[in-house]
């Protein structure tokens, strides 16, 4: 028995100015990656930015790990959104796939669901966390097996969706300051002048707006483009009129 199977779309080139996303992603993702990174090159538990837990003596290493694997989840999601590296390499783009995937987001989000755990950001923050890992891993698993399965049109929407998570680490910064600079006139009023209540709370706000607003765009922009390509398709599918109906038209 034949199986049929989709094969995999082809795209057609398109202005690097028809994407301004791609280098602000870019620059956010390098400034990030600059501000984040080096507190914990040195190994040394007491540059860490997050407060360890004392009972759970792993937490530095697992939170090493985590960070390293997100790294790299977010450097190769880098690639693979990157329209001019996917048309021009894709057999790379397919191994590019393949490091995000198992060298990124799958080791990534299982010590993540560890750090989510046993961090100091309140059940609040811990249940955005830990469900952001597990929405993570689901969402990337499908999109593996849906390639695997040649859907591509559902990879590309699954794999899009994962794509959104992993950056959501960058917009939870935007989030962070955004939120504090937001709530600073009301530090008198609700937190009694005291900033180091109100932080906490911005961070816990900042966790799951990250995500979840990051899931909703991607979400919001899936269906954009799927409308406007039906439609597309649509006009080029579309049958040209016969000199008999033209005739019959216009005459």
């Amino acid at each position: 028995m034949t199986q049929l199977t989709e094969r995999p779309p082809v795209t057609p080139a398109v202005s690097w100015w028809r994407r301004p996303w791609v280098a602000p992603l870019a620059v956010l993702t390098l400034a990030f990656l600059a501000f984040s990174l080096p507190p914990y090159l040195s190994l040394d538990p007491a540059q860490a930015r997050l407060p360890l837990r004392a009972g759970f003596p792993a937490h530095y290493a697992v939170l090493l790990a985590h960070i390293g694997f997100g790294t790299v989840a977010l450097v190769t999601c880098g690639l693979q959104v990157w329209p001019w590296f996917r048309q021009r390499h894709p057999a790379w783009h397919r191994r590019a796939g393949r490091v995000y995937v198992f060298a990124g987001v799958l080791p990534a989000g299982l010590t993540g669901i560890v750090v989510s755990i046993v961090s100091h950001t309140g059940y609040v923050g811990r249940i955005g966390n830990l469900t952001l890992c597990l929405v993570w891993l689901a969402t990337t698993f499908r999109g593996y097996r849906t390639a695997r399965l040649r859907r591509y049109a559902d990879h590309r929407r699954w794999m899009v969706r994962s794509f959104a998570l992993t950056t959501s680490i960058v917009a939870n910064r935007v989030w962070i300051v955004a939120l504090i600079i937001g709530l600073s006139p009301t530090v008198d009023s609700h937190y009694g002048g005291d900033i180091n209540r109100m932080i906490p709370e911005a961070a816990q706000a900042a966790i799951w707006l990250s995500w979840v607003v990051n899931l909703v765009l991607a979400e919001w922009w899936l269906e954009r483009t799927r409308v406007r390509r039906s439609v597309t398709g649509r006009d080029r599918t579309a049958p040209e009129p016969t000199p008999a109906a033209t005739v019959s038209l216009t005459g």
